[in-house]
């Protein structure tokens, strides 16, 4: 009989089951409720929720929902969604992780303070994530956003720097941006740099490294526009190479070879147990 193990560290992390909760309790006393973009990057996740009667809409949605209900999931929202909400008699059921919220206001207190010096905020993330966007609103669309050592060459060494994170970006990756500022910018100048970083996220890396030598084959759990999914599956990639990406328990189409004995299952911050619980299910009834 083949051993399948569902890693304790994965699913999801507090800003998700918060948004979750927030939305499971409000469409508890209603059919219908908006939220602004997917709630999670799992398809599996937002149809379950679609299904009690969350429906997901566009920022150019928001001016047609008069008077209605939108919840703002755990990425955040710059102050421009919260200014049309207000001018259109939208209800915000804000569900944005505090984790999130907690650098929102950061980032706008140190844009405030150093908006007269000509200092560079600059925010390590993904350009056009949901998260990023939040964050670059909170300066006025000024600040700067860079995805890899590369694309420091942007900035001027002369001037200041002020530096952020996405919350859920790889800490060594921000490690490598801080030491390439500090070689490149002039003596005089100053630099500031705010490690912003959830742990929530980047301890499930050394988990995974743990977790993933102890099983002959691993299936990597996660939605296709998860992020974090994606950095999480290399990770989880290079500690046991046996590793696959799958999204649903349905791609799991073919037995395992016959010298896997024991089978690790795992995901996102952005997968839900009860998915992680159907792909060991679907292993051990192909895998008898």
């Amino acid at each position: 009989m083949i051993e399948v193990e569902i890693d304790n560290g994965s699913g999801f992390c507090f800003g998700v089951v918060n948004a979750i909760g927030s939305a499971e309790r409000e469409l508890s006393s209603t059919d219908k409720l908006y939220v602004l973009g997917d709630i999670v990057h799992n398809s599996q996740e937002v149809e379950r929720l679609q299904h009690q009667g969350l429906e997901t809409i566009e920022h150019a949605d928001l001016t047609s929902l008069k008077g209605k209900k939108v919840l703002l999931r755990a990425h955040g929202e710059p102050p421009s969604t919260y200014q049309i909400a207000k001018e259109n008699d939208i209800t915000i059921v804000d569900a944005t992780c505090p984790v999130v919220l907690q650098l929102q206001r950061k980032i706008h207190k140190r844009y405030m303070e150093t908006r007269s010096e000509d200092v560079q905020l600059v925010i390590y993330g993904k350009k056009g994530h949901a998260e990023v966007n939040g964050l670059v609103g909170q300066t006025d669309g000024t600040a700067i956003v860079v995805e890899k050592v590369e694309d420091l060459e942007q900035l001027d060494f002369t001037k200041g720097i002020v530096l952020f994170s996405q919350t859920t970006k790889p800490l060594q990756g921000f490690q490598d941006i801080i030491a390439f500022i500090k070689e490149r910018i002039a003596d005089d100048v100053k630099f500031e740099n705010f490690d912003t970083i959830c742990r929530q996220v980047t301890n499930r890396i050394p988990n995974i490294k743990v977790f993933a030598p102890k099983h002959d084959f691993i299936y990597f759990v996660a939605g296709k526009k998860s992020s974090n999914g994606k950095v999480l599956f290399e990770e989880c990639r290079k500690a046991n190479p046996n590793t696959i990406f799958i999204s649903e328990a349905a791609e799991i189409t073919e037995p395992l070879p016959a010298w896997v004995k024991s089978v690790g299952v795992c995901g996102a911050t952005s997968t839900p147990k009860w998915l992680m619980e159907e792909v060991a299910g679907k292993i051990k009834s192909m895998n008898p």
